[in-house]
């Protein structure tokens, strides 16, 4: 986990990122959130050894996503694919739902990335739930993940990150 959060705002929200990776579960894999000239770098290296292969930066607030349809993101990337997460105050089983939107990169180009709520899935530790629905008033955590099943370093940098009107 870092060890100071990172300050980088969500829309005109004032956010702060902090890591959570695999090693939650036993995993190997790692990660940094740090600002640097504006630009949020997410960096780090996923790991498939002891069950792991995920790493994640989250910040928790109040974010009432209500009267959007999307969330737009400006990301240079590794051309890996990424996950958008969102999670509010649903529970499964005592533990929070993720909804899940994926996004791609490409290697080295800037790119803007949007995520439709409409496509996005509801996960419960990675598996696919049936339910419920996504309240964009409730939002409580943003987060931005990779778990291509790949291992190796990994590098994303987010110029911004916006919620898109309906």
């Amino acid at each position: 986990m870092s060890t100071a959060p990172a300050e980088f705002p969500v829309g005109t929200i004032d956010a702060h990122w902090i890591t959570l990776d695999d090693d939650v579960m036993g995993g190997h894999s790692r990660s940094r959130a740090e600002v640097r000239a504006g630009v949020l770098h997410f960096t780090g290296a996923t790991s498939l050894d002891d069950n792991g292969g995920f790493a994640s930066i989250r910040a928790r607030g109040a974010f009432d996503l209500d009267g959007a349809r999307a969330m737009r993101l400006r990301v240079r990337g590794d051309g890996r694919a990424y996950q958008l997460r969102i999670a509010t105050d649903a529970r499964h089983r005592g533990s929070n739902v993720s909804w899940r939107g994926d996004f791609d990169t490409r290697a080295g180009a800037w790119i803007e990335a949007t995520v439709e709520f409409a496509d996005m899935q509801p996960t419960y530790r990675g598996t696919v739930l049936d339910g419920p629905a996504l309240d964009l008033s409730k939002v409580e955590e943003i987060g931005l993940l990779i778990g291509d099943g790949d291992a190796g370093e990994f590098r994303l940098e987010v110029e911004w990150i916006r919620p898109v009107a309906r």
